[in-house]
């Protein structure tokens, strides 16, 4: 009997960090990138990922920064949430011993671009910063 209150202690203690169909279906969404086409307007670009963190005009020309998490397709995140809800039917919730943990780091890639925009805001160029920089080896 102990054993079995102990488990079930358990499975609540480790329900209360977060369900993990849930977690996976408050993913963040997949941006569409070829906003970032030369080109395009400014107004694209912020519609689709928001506004800039930092903003400079140098010579008419406008270069901005835009970080953002890249996220997941509906289809996956529908799938994996699908998934986790079979799991924490079928093994009567100890999925989440797996589950949450998994959604908490598969939880989107941050990116940032930095954007150069003409004198009539049209992306002039664009290109993605490495967050972390790779070292280089001798």
């Amino acid at each position: 009997m102990k054993k079995i209150a102990v488990v079930f202690g358990l499975v609540i203690l480790l329900s209360l960090q977060g369900c993990a169909a849930v977690m996976a279906s408050k993913q963040p969404s997949k941006k569409n990138l070829t906003v970032l086409e030369i080109g395009k307007h400014r107004n694209y670009v912020i519609s689709e990922l928001g506004a800039p963190v930092t903003s400079e005009t140098v010579n008419g020309e406008r270069k901005e920064i835009y970080t953002f998490q890249q996220g997941y397709s509906k289809a996956a995140r529908v799938s994996r949430t699908l998934w986790h809800t079979t799991a924490d039917i079928a093994t009567i919730g100890l999925w989440e011993i797996i589950g949450s943990p998994t959604e908490v780091y598969f939880n989107g890639e941050q990116l940032s671009y930095e954007v150069v925009f003409d004198n009539q805001d049209h992306i002039k160029s664009s290109q993605l910063i490495q967050n972390e920089p790779k070292t280089v080896s001798e």
